[in-house]
């Protein structure tokens, strides 16, 4: 195990964990490496000095002390968690000498709650903040997420504007909600806003507010999201979609700190960092006029890039478990896990909607799975794609998505707004897909 260079913070659990004790520290945000006392000959996992070690003395406590010894001649300053229970060999000299030197001892059969409680204590950088509520697009072992978190937490304090570029469903909003979490505001609004699903006769009054009587229907004052968000972050989600006056009122944010609700003519202080994402190339829509070069470089102060799916080498199957345990939790289906045709599938397969499309792709075959393993049916993968396959498929998709853009079109009479409600998108959206598919709307017509 070499200590030149390290891997980030993680566990290196000595011992055999569970699967709920395992897949519960990965959904904490832990990396998690085994070192198992019951195989002969088991090599110590490659971890950095920032490792914390849980060490197993339920079960084969003398041998865990001897892997225990071992991890601390290479790393002497390691901290180390002991997990005991009514079956510890405590009696015995060659485990007794080692308590005494654990960070902390915990008790009990039900263990893993504490477990995480006790790493969120030690000392050094603890995994990045999930998000409770969903399964974290951010899980996973690869360098390419590795590096991500460790801009993460280098741009997290830094009080200035951050660009979020990456593809869709790389988890460009759960990495602002990092930011967030890990920087001096955490305590304050945390506003997430998709700009391009606001319609574009509002976005000025969500963003800013208006007074009463500014305009056709304000019967009352509104406070917009940046004023809400004050001492706080906001998120502007793809902020390409943004109307060029909003954008004009956006710059005045950044660079004086004040914003005018409509209809006032009064400035008010805000304190907000602002955090903006897209998958869009900005620097053409910035050639094409279609966004504010000054804002641009506004904006484009820090840069964090989401590495898409194909460029996070084994983190595919990680994360397939992940969002299958998750998913189980809150509906106990049949599945518990995939077969070893269905981790090729996983592993062969292009995901042009990233890590979302994944979960979406778990959390369907969950359901409509018969037995115990996931099947690459059930999936709707095949497992001997060839890459002139996939670049079919995108194909397919492409056109399969043209063709629906173009009926309903037709079936609103070409009417944007319309047509935007019932694909439940912006009209910005609308006008942006259409040009994507070089749709001439008069033509159309």
């Amino acid at each position: 195990m070499s200590r030149g260079e390290s891997t980030g913070r993680c566990v290196v659990w000595i011992g055999r964990p569970s699967v709920e004790e395992h897949f519960g520290l990965i959904r904490a945000g832990w990396r998690t490496l085994v070192a198992d006392p019951a195989r002969n000959g088991t090599e110590l996992p490659e971890c950095g000095d920032g490792a914390i070690a849980v060490v197993d003395l339920r079960t084969k406590a003398q041998a865990a002390v001897r892997i225990l010894d071992d991890l601390r001649q290479t790393h002497p300053g390691i901290a180390w968690i002991g997990l005991t229970g009514a079956h510890t060999q405590a009696a015995d000299p060659s485990v007794r000498h080692v308590l005494p030197h654990a960070f902390e001892i915990i008790d009990g059969p039900s263990s893993l709650g504490a477990l995480r409680q006790a790493l969120a204590r030690v000392p050094g950088d603890p995994p990045l903040p999930r998000d409770d509520d969903a399964p974290s697009l951010l899980t996973g072992n690869s360098p390419a997420i590795r590096a991500l978190s460790q801009n993460i937490r280098k741009f997290a304090p830094v009080e200035l504007p951050l660009l979020i570029t990456g593809e869709t469903g790389t988890g460009k909003e759960m990495a602002a909600r990092a930011l967030h979490q890990l920087s001096a505001r955490h305590a304050k609004p945390f506003a997430a806003i998709n700009c391009g699903a606001l319609p574009a006769n509002l976005v000025q009054s969500e963003l800013f507010g208006h007074e009463r009587g500014a305009f056709t229907g304000a019967t009352a004052r509104r406070i917009g999201h940046f004023e809400s968000a004050d001492g706080g972050t906001v998120f502007l989600d793809e902020i390409g979609d943004l109307p060029l006056d909003a954008q004009t009122n956006l710059l005045r944010v950044l660079q004086e700190g004040t914003i005018e609700r409509i209809g006032s003519c009064h400035s008010i202080k805000v304190d907000v960092r602002v955090l903006a994402a897209t998958h869009v190339d900005l620097e053409k829509a910035v050639m094409q006029g279609r966004f504010r070069e000054d804002l641009f470089y506004r904006l484009n102060v820090l840069r964090l890039r989401m590495p898409p799916l194909r460029e996070r080498t084994g983190d595919i199957e990680l994360l397939a478990q992940h969002f299958l345990d998750a998913f189980r939790e809150s509906y106990g289906t049949r599945a518990r896990a995939f077969s070893s045709s269905a981790r090729k599938a996983l592993n062969a397969f292009s995901w042009p909607g990233n890590v979302r499309e994944l979960m979406n792709r778990v959390q369907r075959a969950a359901v409509i799975a018969d037995d115990a393993l996931i099947t690459p049916e059930d999936l709707e993968l095949s497992v001997d794609s060839p890459a002139g396959d996939r670049d079919s498929l995108g194909s397919a998709r492409t056109s399969a998505e043209r063709e629906a853009i173009v009926d309903c079109l037709r079936a609103s009479a070409f009417n944007i707004s319309e047509c935007a409600r019932r694909l439940r998108v912006s009209r910005v959206t609308v006008y942006r897909l259409c040009k994507k598919h070089q749709l001439a709307l008069d033509q159309l017509r």
